[in-house]
């Protein structure tokens, strides 16, 4: 098993957080995304045509789409089951995740924010003030559905799930583009959690083999 990866990529964070819960081997592959490596001809043709990371390879089936990768992790490595089977719970779970990964990701990502700094000429404090804007109207999402429906020492119970794979890198990349995280203690508290988990501890961006220096 492969995965084309980049350390900072919290898409990538949360598939590595994934296979690691589930104890699975991979070859790491890097992708510098920064460098425009996701969108050399090379990869988009013969490993993720939507040019993004992460990908997956297992055997000859590859697959990008980290909440994609991660539902295939499930069907075919089902120990631990991350996206539970119970309806109710699953559908609690696919909210919040979905929250995160299609309402603050794609906003915030490395792309939109070169376009906005690169093409519309917004100045680096307007687009930390973007950046920050958009974290904090997802997280008032993500703390008010814990709020209501968290249960337990991770967002949906007493083991990881989904949603857990997609907070965690989220409260990381915040915190490192400086957004204050203080109004969110129930998001917080399972991230500092998470933090002292192994198979959170080893996903962790300064821990891949492709981690440089800010």
């Amino acid at each position: 098993m492969q995965l084309h990866s980049f350390f900072n990529s919290s898409t990538s964070y949360r598939v590595r957080i994934a296979l690691a819960l589930k104890g699975l081997a991979y070859d790491y592959q890097p992708v510098n995304i920064r460098v425009g490596e996701h969108r050399a001809e090379r990869y988009v043709a013969e490993v993720n045509p939507s040019a993004t990371v992460p990908a997956l390879q297992d055997g000859d089936f590859t697959l990008g789409q980290s909440l994609a990768i991660i539902d295939y992790l499930d069907a075919r490595y089902p120990e631990p089951l991350l996206i539970p089977n119970e309806p109710a719970l699953r559908a609690r779970v696919l909210e919040l995740s979905s929250l995160i990964a299609c309402d603050m990701h794609p906003v915030n990502n490395l792309r939109v924010l070169g376009y906005l700094q690169t093409v519309l000429k917004v100045s680096p404090e307007q687009k930390d003030a973007w950046y920050r804007h958009w974290v904090s109207e997802g997280m008032k999402g993500v703390e008010r559905i814990l709020e209501r429906h968290g249960r337990g020492a991770w967002c949906f119970g007493e083991a990881p799930t989904l949603a857990d794979c997609c907070l965690i890198p989220q409260m990381a990349n915040a915190q490192r583009m400086g957004c204050d995280m203080s109004g969110f203690p129930l998001s917080f508290a399972i991230y500092e959690r998470a933090l002292k988990h192994p198979a959170f501890d080893v996903a962790q961006p300064q821990k891949q083999p492709d981690f440089v220096t800010p």
